[in-house]
């Protein structure tokens, strides 16, 4: 591994990639494809979500612009 080169796992598959190429991967940050449509179809079937509020305070945007 050369200077300025970092190891990114596959966030899918956890294949590991140096980072100084991966600029090169139409996939990133996932290793191929298939790999980023499996991810597409978790956050599609609600396995992955968004847990915490986007927010600092917890308030809701639309709870935010209606005061006034």
């Amino acid at each position: 591994m050369g200077q300025g080169e970092l190891k990114v796992k596959c966030r899918t598959c956890g294949k590991v990639m140096v980072r100084s190429a991966c600029h090169k991967a139409p996939h990133f940050p996932f290793c191929s494809e298939r790999c980023k449509l499996l991810d597409l179809g978790k956050w599609l079937d609600g396995r992955h979500r968004i847990e915490e509020p986007l927010q600092p305070g917890g308030e809701d945007v639309s709870e935010a612009g209606d005061a006034e």
